[in-house]
């Protein structure tokens, strides 16, 4: 089930490459989960990048948990 916070993600060919972005900013997702990754909190992320909310970090955690998850494709067997 996709998290209804990916709408604060937005993904633009004239933006930072196509890379997935926190919508209205040029901040990167991978920046935010790097950010987390590397143990800064919340808070540290938050008063390095003043534009984004509390909300805005979850949604970048949601969009790399998506990215993460495991998708089944049926092939097709022939013998």
């Amino acid at each position: 089930m996709m998290s209804p916070l990916l709408v604060r993600i937005s993904i633009n060919p004239q933006v930072c490459h196509g890379q997935a972005c926190v919508k209205g900013t040029r901040i990167m997702v991978w920046l935010v989960v790097s950010c987390l990754a590397n143990g800064d909190s919340v808070e540290e992320i938050l008063a390095a990048y003043p534009t984004l909310s509390r909300e805005d970090v979850q949604a970048c955690l949601a969009y790399a948990a998506e990215l993460t998850c495991e998708r089944v494709l049926p092939v097709e067997v022939t013998s």
